[in-house]
């Protein structure tokens, strides 16, 4: 791939850069840290992971952390997996997160948009209030530190006053969307526990309703762990028996009690996809979060007090926890519930309009469909407020840098950003101070030391290799939930290279520092930002007796888009038919999620596996990209090497 000298499609102004918060920090830091005070944003990124502990101790004191005990040294232990961050400190995340109520009460901190599209605004002042008096509720229902509060729950004001009043009480947060079916929930909230479960009677989706409450009733039945089950009447519907009503919890006028943790306290539990069975159950630490997404928000996204941040993502993906922090910035958040795309394609942007917003982020899916419905978001709505867009989910094409460029305005931040559910934050993207080149996430985040390597751990530029991080993240995971030995954990990131984070995404380090993102190295399916594994998927449709085995496979392509197909071997005698492909489709759609339905289901002759009996997914995933056989796969690892030349022949014929 040819990264030579293109030029920028776009670049800050020098009133921009000046005014920029990274800069100021960068002056700060200088001054104080001896951080650098020439070279810009690539001197600065070398001096963060040169002098990592600094670093992240200007953070703290930049964003004007309050620990309430000291920290004994920034650092204590550097190995990966198991680095000590701030031993010795107490603090609470949710403190941070409503600091802003003291100075703006009467401001908005949310603005909750339905599918209606009007805005409604809750202060900082009822925020604080809410979460004070369900934070009180939680403790009096016996919520101690440590004890998982669980939420099925669209992204609407409660989740976030749940989440709030769940880490000040020091209880660990989860949450699944309402989309997901009680199978793919209970896969994940089974392994934690959970003693609350907060809950709707249902939600809206395309002018739809949807109702949930016979699943809620199989949670409820499946969850013995549960003290308490809080109803939130989204539909009107009275609170089944046995519930609590929310209303009737968020009612006082309580001042907040934030307990105070260690810094590497469970905050919230994220759940990987489950490529190979049950989704991991991803931990990751109240102060972890804290100053990672404080350097994130306020550094590399640039949001303060004066900004409105949205975000289009459920409850079910890591970039909802991500758009909560940005209250951590006193930014007034942006909760949007509804499909992204109703009534017409151009909803998302009516929104951004609508509540002024200055960072609007979404998916590349979404842009990359945008441009193919022919939508003109300048030409139809006042995006004057909007500094920067921001994608995620999977890598912006070419193509969607220029529709931005070209639709939205000129002189456009335009923010491709790529890290993952694991840290919960950015590995690479935004960058206020930096050019943008089209294709291109502008550059390694600040702390972040991230490299491609080849196979045998060398780093390549200009070459494309595997995306690793050679030095902790405070918001990498603090363990998985039921690893008690590591094991998992271990084995997840870092048994390729001992010591150093592997993340599973292809990636090219250019010369020029900026960083391209060529989709996966495994074989999970990432479906409109939202990710889940292939086991999810089998596990479903081969409850079907038709059914004998399944193979199911994401390719990314080269024009954005993404081909999901599923592949099936069938049992003697079965006939794929109508009536089978919908009983196929229906079963993803009602056990998993509607967004994981295949594009397409395909009979074959037979399923490939590898010596010991594992699906070989990703060496058909290169197969159907385009690689040759030779190069896609050992052909001594397989069972029946025959079986490939389908797959070869199938991806010529689409090409």
């Amino acid at each position: 791939m040819s990264t030579a000298n293109p030029q920028p499609l776009w670049q800050p102004d020098p009133e921009r850069i000046a005014k920029a918060r990274i800069t100021r920090f960068q002056a700060w830091a200088a001054e104080h840290h001896g951080a650098p005070a020439e070279g810009g944003y690539p001197a600065l990124h070398r001096w963060s992971v040169d002098r990592l502990d600094t670093f992240w101790k200007a953070v703290t004191e930049w964003f004007d952390v309050r620990f309430s005990t000291p920290y004994a040294r920034v650092l204590g232990d550097r190995a990966m997996p198991g680095a000590q961050w701030f031993p010795g400190a107490t603090l609470n995340y949710a403190e941070h997160a409503l600091r802003a109520a003291a100075d703006r009460p009467g401001e908005p901190a949310l603005l909750c948009v339905d599918e209606t599209h009007e805005p409604r605004p809750v202060t900082w002042s009822e925020l604080r209030r809410q979460v004070g008096s369900l934070a009180a509720e939680l403790r009096a229902l016996g919520v101690r530190p440590g004890d998982r509060v669980s939420g099925y729950l669209p992204n609407i004001p409660q989740a976030v006053v749940a989440l709030l009043a769940t880490a000040a009480v020091g209880a660990v947060w989860t949450s699944c969307a309402p989309d997901f079916g009680a199978r793919s929930v209970l896969d994940r909230f089974q392994q934690v526990e959970p003693v609350v479960l907060f809950t709707v009677d249902g939600y809206r989706y395309g002018g739809k309703e949807h109702d949930r409450r016979q699943i809620v009733a199989e949670l409820r039945r499946e969850l013995p762990t549960l003290r308490a089950v809080v109803h939130i009447p989204l539909l009107g519907t009275d609170a089944p028996e046995g519930t609590l009503e929310w209303s009737a919890l968020t009612a006082q006028d309580t001042e907040p009690v934030y307990e105070q943790v260690p810094f590497d306290h469970p905050l919230w539990v994220l759940y990987s996809s489950g490529t190979t069975g049950l989704p991991k159950a991803i931990v990751q630490s109240q102060g972890g979060i804290l100053v990672e997404h404080l350097k994130q928000l306020g550094l590399h996204c640039d949001l303060g007090p004066e900004d409105r941040f949205f975000w289009y993502t459920s409850t079910g993906w890591m970039m909802w926890n991500f758009l909560v922090s940005g209250l951590l910035t006193g930014t007034t958040i942006v909760l949007y519930d509804g499909s992204p795309g109703h009534p017409d394609t151009g909803a998302q942007w009516r929104i951004a309009e609508r509540t002024g917003a200055t960072l609007y982020g979404t998916s590349a899916a979404y842009v990359m469909a945008c441009r193919k419905a022919g939508v003109h978001p300048a030409r139809d709505y006042d995006l004057s407020t909007v500094e920067c867009v921001a994608t995620t989910g999977s890598p912006l094409p070419p193509d969607g840098f220029r529709w931005l460029h070209d639709e939205v305005r000129e002189d456009l931040w335009i923010a491709s950003v790529s890290g993952g559910t694991d840290v919960c934050s950015c590995f690479a993207g935004a960058v206020p101070t930096l050019p943008v080149y089209t294709g291109e996430l502008q550059a390694p985040g600040l702390g972040t030391d991230l490299s491609s390597w080849d196979p045998s751990g060398r780093p390549l530029v200009d070459e494309v290799g595997e995306l690793v991080v050679t030095q902790p993240m405070p918001s990498m995971p603090i363990h998985f939930w039921n690893d008690p030995d590591g094991s998992r954990y271990h084995d997840s990131y870092f048994d390729t290279y001992p010591g150093v984070w592997r993340h599973g995404d292809w990636i090219t380090v250019t010369s020029r520092g900026s960083v391209i993102i060529h989709g996966r190295s495994d074989s999970t399916l990432n479906r409109q930002g939202v990710r889940m594994g292939s086991a999810d998927i089998y596990e479903v449709v081969e409850r079907l007796p038709e059914i004998r085995e399944s193979l199911v496979i994401g390719v990314e392509q080269p024009d954005g888009g993404y081909w999901m197909p599923l592949f099936v071997h069938l049992a003697p005698g079965a006939v794929l038919d109508e009536t089978l492909l919908d009983r196929v489709r229906r079963a993803i759609r009602e056990q998993l999620s509607p967004r994981h339905v295949p594009d397409e289901i395909i009979e074959v002759p037979g399923i490939p596996h590898t010596l010991t009996g594992k699906r070989i997914e990703v060496p058909v995933k290169r197969l159907l990209q385009g690689t040759p056989l030779d190069k896609a796969v050992n052909p001594g690892s397989i069972d029946n090497l025959a079986l490939l030349a389908f797959y070869e022949k199938l991806a010529r014929e689409r090409a």
